[in-house]
């Protein structure tokens, strides 16, 4: 089971609509997962679980698993170069 921590500014708003994406995008791609979603605040709280980190924004610090920018949720702009790379993040 992969383990995708999904954040936003506040952990709300914006999380939820990406979390939405990212739920049925793995679901269609038969990917076992566990979603925590977070603040950006709280990624740290939760890195050592992740399997891959999605976030609304640019972040400042790296962290040792793939990290995606899920704007394109949110404005509609390659969504599909998103997905793909989500995918194959996760090995499938």
């Amino acid at each position: 089971m992969k383990t995708i921590i999904i954040a936003c500014g506040a952990g709300v708003a914006t999380s939820t609509v990406i979390t939405s994406y990212v739920t049925q995008l793995l679901r269609d791609n038969n990917i076992e997962h566990r979603i925590i979603q977070c603040s950006l605040n709280e990624v740290r709280m939760h890195i050592d679980k992740g399997d891959l980190l999605v976030t609304s924004m640019p972040l400042k610090e790296k962290y040792d698993i793939p990290t995606v920018l899920g704007i394109s949720f949110l404005t509609g702009v390659e969504v599909s170069k998103t997905m793909e790379d989500i995918v194959s993040y996760l090995g499938n």
